[in-house]
């Protein structure tokens, strides 16, 4: 036997002779009927269970919209609290389908944890926060302090490397859960808190009295957070991405939850192309030509899950900032639908 038939055999039998094709998560989404959709153990604005477990906030709204996208059913997602080190490895065993929890876009994650970024959900950054009655009005003033922070995060590794740039030393307080941090910031074991500035807002609401409470100037990271799925399936991947695309174009494109059935007779080829009236670019998705709409008018656009999750009107009062569309002086800007 040559080796070109060898090799022409071998090929055969590891490749497409060697059995079906396993189901791509969309198959799996569409047969169960629901997909599982990971999340944190609790943080306001982003996501967070009330007192009957029903779960709201800016990272919950994008679970919904991808549900809405692909099952038609906004509701039709499970979600799965999980700490910070436990994130990543629920989402490579398959114990969830996507990850949406404040999770920041880094190098070594997008390389070598088997993870896709469907893109920037949230611009954030690092900050601190301390007691006002410390009389601290900047962290370059913390030589010596106690900083409580979440393991297994982006967050030590950058308070590290701040007290190092700047020579200062400095004692961390770790815990793996988000709450017992909190907690221990509020009874007084560390001198500060530090994470993301939107979680410093989030979690300030948790506090004895958040009022006694400030938030440092300096912001000391970029903390790009996004969507999360596992590499290898293109098809998932588009749809996350694609559906985070839809909420910022849409916001762009003046395309809102109230006025989604009233757009479709838009002029606007950019408007016709994301509502599906011109071409059907949910094919290339397996899905139909109505998914945006789906998107849209279940949840609305990304200017509207923004301000009714983390916006100046919540309690956190956070302003758009870095986070506004491109055309009204932020960075937000997606790849148009054509």
């Amino acid at each position: 036997m040559t080796n070109l038939i060898k090799s022409i055999l071998l090929a055969a039998t590891v490749g497409g002779f060697s059995g079906p094709a396993a189901a791509s998560t969309l198959d799996d989404v569409k047969a169960n009927g629901f997909f599982t959709c990971g999340v944190s153990q609790g943080n306001p604005g982003f996501s967070n269970p009330d007192n009957e477990g029903n779960w709201s906030g800016l990272d919950v709204d994008y679970c919904r919209a991808v549900a809405a996208a692909v099952l038609g059913d906004p509701e039709a997602v499970k979600f799965r609290p999980l700490s910070s080190p436990e994130r990543f490895t629920a989402l490579q065993s398959g114990e969830i389908d996507l990850l949406s929890r404040t999770t920041t876009w880094t190098m070594s994650r997008d390389t070598n944890l088997g993870a896709n970024f469907a893109g920037v959900m949230y611009y954030d950054g690092q900050a601190m926060m301390v007691r006002k009655e410390l009389g601290i009005t900047s962290a370059m003033e913390l030589a010596g302090a106690s900083v409580c922070t979440a393991t297994g995060t982006t967050t030590e590794l950058n308070v590290a490397d701040f007290f190092r740039v700047n020579k200062m030393e400095y004692e961390v307080v770790a815990f793996e859960k988000n709450d017992e941090v909190t907690a221990a910031y509020d009874a007084g074991r560390c001198d500060v808190y530090t994470t993301d500035k939107s979680g410093l807002h989030a979690n300030r609401l948790k506090l004895t009295n958040p009022s006694d409470h400030m938030i440092l100037p300096e912001v000391i990271s970029k903390e790009p957070l996004g969507p999360v799925v596992r590499q290898g399936d293109d098809q998932w991947f588009n749809i996350a991405k694609w559906t985070l695309n839809v909420l910022i174009n849409a916001e762009e494109l003046g395309v809102t939850q109230a006025n989604v059935e009233e757009m479709k007779g838009s002029d606007n080829p950019a408007v016709k192309r994301l509502l599906g009236i011109e071409g059907n670019f949910g094919e290339a998705l397996g899905l139909d030509k109505d998914w945006a709409v789906r998107i849209i008018g279940s949840i609305g656009n990304y200017g509207e899950v923004f301000a009714r999750n983390v916006g100046v009107d919540t309690p956190l009062g956070i302003e758009r900032g870095l986070n506004a569309s491109w055309t009204d002086e932020g960075i937000l800007y997606a790849p148009p639908v054509r």
